[in-house]
């Protein structure tokens, strides 16, 4: 059987996001006044035209009650003019600027992988650190080596011939959360909730200050994402699904970052970024860097709507997306952003008018067709200007020099990009500007604090949903039992991008001017009022007046936080919950359970256990917020304000979920929040399992119609990754760090197709070894994907052939096993460059129990081998592609 059509799904999916864009407005009241809407965008007699937003009573962008309906992209208006003098300077430079010069200006090394001394030689004009980069490689560096590092990054690029001054970007996207001791605020799902632009304002100038602090020019930031899909792993990046608050949002953030000086960034701002254009919150399925099929209309009215407001502001960069922009029923087959000319440069800089800098993602050049992560004349060509190469730099500068001199991208389009970054630079305020250290804000351990802003946004962002028995707030003299996970963890309470890029690998030591949940109950209550449990055993909840259970995600960032085709069940990815409230619910005291998440969730078991039930979100590092709304005080006594930006399900299997889709049947929709005093109608909610994995038919004697995906940057559950020798063939589990070692085999992190999205094997000739992939409940019935005419298909690079007889094999419980003979496909396989491997699965039969496989997938050699994997998958039809192996050829 072949793969389902793509055709009718993508037809049917474009019609309904349609159809919710009309129902959306319709629902949201009466069209607004407004630049764009009285340009005629509508009507589409003439390019419709956008400025600056309506302002509220508060002087900030007003959440509008409906968008009109574009019929083309806008002109946008900037707040930032061009200024002539800066124009002629600019051209006098690029003039007189070499081949070299010019290239290097328009290269983003990581600063782990370049020196001061390498910023001078290469004439390097941005660098950048990703999550989980700091200076020295120290995770607790203190703010003087961030700025002793930025005062080398500058003074070496003055030191060059042009004397043209390097900016530093850094992922500060919920305050300056690379660097150790700053204040971290709520990720942008929870000021989303808080419907407060002005909020969104603040906190974005007080992470510009904290930025500053460290001696960086330039935030990857905001966000700009109108997620569709919440198993996407990075929902919480987004402020909402509804555009109308997105595109605010945009407007705020970007001011806050970049001040209002009419000539771009003021002398307290840094640069912003408008990110991911365009489409990167509506790809299929939540998946991290997959495809949006989204027609132009939808791309117009939805995706876009954060970029108007954004640009209006005066945002002076844009960072393309991952994602690609493909629809064959629409006639759309733009593929990768970065490769797309007419995304980039036709419609952002052509009819949007952006004439800012447009900067790659981490090596996403290197997944457009025809590129590597050191070579993509594509993507220059379609618009990039700066490209984010962290690691290969060197070898991307050499080969884009050999471009232009070849033709293969033409001069012009490097003199635009080196115009575009040099007005940027001017517009930033950096052409001489003091060295780092010496501007304002500087080492100011203050700026790094923002604890009251923080606070504040904490306790706005919350949204209350359930309050039977008027339960909340707490009296001030209660006596509460704490339990949960994440009571104590600001970890947490933090997230994703939160000093590491995973947030993982953290202590509540690694935040040491943080406050968590706990602490703020205790700062709150009192000490003697708080006794704290993390598991509820060995403890009478009738013995206290409430149990509060702190309970939720554990951080995760791109990519790894994609659901894929699990549930959105809360109690089957965190069973653990579910215990502890087992052990509290109904056991003599009120439970308020405060659920930390990046996303909505299926909760309808833990609401059923709970008498209050209060979303958090990810509220960062002063968890003393939570505390203030749960506990009454005359402070604090406006109590809970909060409202969903997000609609919350009510099945494991519901979405995407937004309101205006055809059959919105949320349990909470869009909006909902209740107040201190409203209990709510929730009743007894239905606790139905989804046993299988959502859209799953690969089971049985049916026909599997969906990826099986074992491994996808991290494990896939059921599936946990393992190492096995002689040193324990009973099975190393690899840690969520990436890393396992036995004496004849160790793993490690790698990049393959993006950013530590594999596992590197090595085999040291030890011994036998092997690292495989397997579900240790025990073995699924996979007959579906043998039906399907299936292929194990895994991306690979290798590094050292392998020198001996290598197999790749499937278990149905050892000792029930397939295997096929691969030496000859390694050692034929390029040394060095990423490679798709698809193996029929019918090659594993009939030795293979198809109806009890537990080991989807696994490598065994006896001798020296080295080889990364990533995006282990069973997909169906995957034998017949023209590139599948043939079995004979396995033996």
């Amino acid at each position: 059987m072949t793969r389902p059509p793509v055709r009718s799904r993508a037809r049917r999916r474009a019609a309904a996001l349609l159809a919710s864009l009309a129902l959306l407005g319709a629902a949201a009241g009466t069209p607004a006044a407004g630049a764009d809407s009285a340009a005629g965008g509508a009507r589409g007699h003439r390019q419709p035209v956008i400025g600056a937003p309506a302002l509220d009573e508060h002087g900030c962008a007003r959440v509008e009650k409906t968008l009109p309906t574009l019929a083309d992209w806008p002109k946008v208006v900037s707040r930032v003019k061009k200024n002539p003098a800066d124009e002629r300077r600019i051209a006098k430079i690029v003039s007189g600027m070499t081949l070299a010069e010019k290239v290097g200006q328009m290269t983003q090394p990581d600063i782990t992988a370049i020196t001061p001394a390498e910023v001078a030689q290469y004439f390097i004009g941005t660098v950048l650190n990703g999550g989980g980069a700091w200076p020295g490689r120290d995770k607790h560096a203190p703010q003087k080596a961030w700025l002793d590092l930025a005062d080398a990054y500058w003074q070496a690029s003055l030191s060059t011939r042009t004397k043209i001054p390097v900016i530093w970007g850094i992922d500060a996207v919920h305050g300056n959360n690379n660097v150790y001791g700053a204040t971290i605020f709520p990720h942008n799902i929870g000021l989303g909730a808080a419907h407060d632009p002005c909020l969104v304002r603040d906190v974005s100038a007080a992470t510009a200050a904290q930025i500053r602090a460290t001696g960086q020019d330039w935030a990857f930031a905001p966000t700009l994402a109108v997620v569709r899909d919440d198993r996407w792993g990075r929902t919480y990046e987004g402020f909402s699904e509804d555009p109308r608050i997105t595109r605010a949002y945009g407007y705020e953030a970007v001011r806050g970052l970049q001040g209002t000086h009419p000539r771009g960034v003021g002398d307290k701002g840094v640069i912003a970024t408008a990110k991911h254009f365009i489409g990167d919150g509506g790809t299929l399925k939540g998946t991290d860097q997959g495809v949006n099929p989204s027609s132009e209309a939808e791309m117009i009215n939805l995706h876009g709507q954060g970029y108007y407001g954004a640009l209006a502001a005066g945002a002076q960069t844009v960072m393309a997306s991952f994602n690609s922009w493909t629809n064959a029923d629409l006639g759309i087959d733009e593929g990768k952003i970065h490769g797309s000319k007419r995304a980039l440069t036709d419609i952002l800089k052509g009819k949007m008018g952006f004439d800012g800098l447009v900067v790659g993602d981490w090596n996403a050049h290197g997944q457009v067709t025809g590129c590597t992560n050191s070579s993509c004349a594509r993507a220059i060509n379609a618009g990039i200007d700066v490209v984010m190469v962290p690691n290969d730099w060197k070898a991307f500068i050499a080969n884009t020099i050999a471009q232009v001199q070849s033709g293969e991208i033409p001069i012009a389009r490097v003199d635009d990009a080196v115009t575009r970054i040099l007005r940027v630079k001017l517009r930033a305020g950096v052409f001489g500007a003091p060295k780092p250290s010496a501007r304002a804000f500087a080492g100011s351990a203050e700026a790094l604090q923002a604890k009251a802003l923080a606070r504040k946004a904490v306790r706005e962002s919350q949204v209350l949903l359930k309050n039977n028995g008027k339960v909340l707030p707490l009296a001030p003299d209660s006596k509460v039992l704490v339990v949960g996970k994440s009571a104590d963890s600001l970890p947490n309470q933090s997230g994703g991008w939160s000093l590491t890029w995973q947030g993982t690998g953290n202590t509540n030591a690694d935040f040491p001017n943080g406050t968590t949940i706990l602490g703020g109950l205790r700062q709150a209550l009192g000490e003697a009022n708080v006794t704290f449990s993390e598991t509820a055993d060995g403890v009478d909840p009738s013995a206290y007046d409430a149990v509060v259970a702190v309970i939720g995600e554990t951080p995760y960032a791109e990519g790894v936080g994609d659901l894929g085709r699990r549930t959105l069940e809360a109690a089957r990815l965190y069973p653990g919950d579910l215990a502890v409230l087992d052990k509290v619910h109904g056991k003599g005291a009120p439970v308020v359970t405060v659920y930390v998440t990046g996303r909505p969730l299926y909760v309808n078991k833990e609401l059923n256990r709970s008498e209050a039930f209060v979303v958090a979100w990810l509220p960062g590092t002063e968890g003393g917020g939570v505390a203030d709304q749960l506990v009454r005080t005359s402070r604090w006594s406006k109590g809970y304000t909060g409202k969903l930006s997000y609609s919350w399900p009510k099945a494991p299997c519901q979405t995407p979920l937004n309101r205006g889709d055809e059959g919105y049947d949320p349990l909470f929709p869009l909006g909902y929040g209740l107040r201190h005093g409203q209990t709510g109608s929730v009743g007894t909610l239905d606790e139905t399992s989804h046993d299988a994995a959502c859209g799953s038919t690969g089971g049985g004697g049916g026909t599997a119609t969906e990826d099986l995906e074992v491994f996808n940057r991290t494990d896939v559950a059921p599936y946990k990754s393992l190492i096995g020798s002689a040193e324990n063939w009973g099975g190393t589990e690899i840690g969520a760090d990436g890393e396992a070692a036995h004496s004849e085999i160790n793993v490690v992190p790698a990049d393959v197709n993006v950013q530590q999205d594999g596992l590197k094997a090595t085999w040291t000739g030890a011994g036998p070894a092997q690292i495989y992939m397997q579900n240790p409940a025990g073995g699924a019935d996979l007959r579906g994907y043998l039906n399907a005419d299936a292929a194990l298909e895994f991306d690979t690079i290798v590094h050292q052939p392998p020198v001996n007889r290598t197999v790749i094999s499937v278990h149905c419980v050892y000792p029930c096993l397939a295997e096929v003979v691969a030496t000859s496909l390694f050692q034929n396989l390029p040394a060095g460059g990423k490679a798709t491997v698809k193996i029929p699965v019918s090659c594993f039969s009939p030795n293979l129990d198809f109806e009890n496989v537990n080991t989807p997938f696994l490598v065994y050699t006896d001798a020296a081998f080295s080889a990364s994997f990533a995006n282990v998958r069973w997909v169906p039809g995957g034998a017949k592609d023209p590139d599948a192996r043939k079995c004979s050829d396995l033996t």
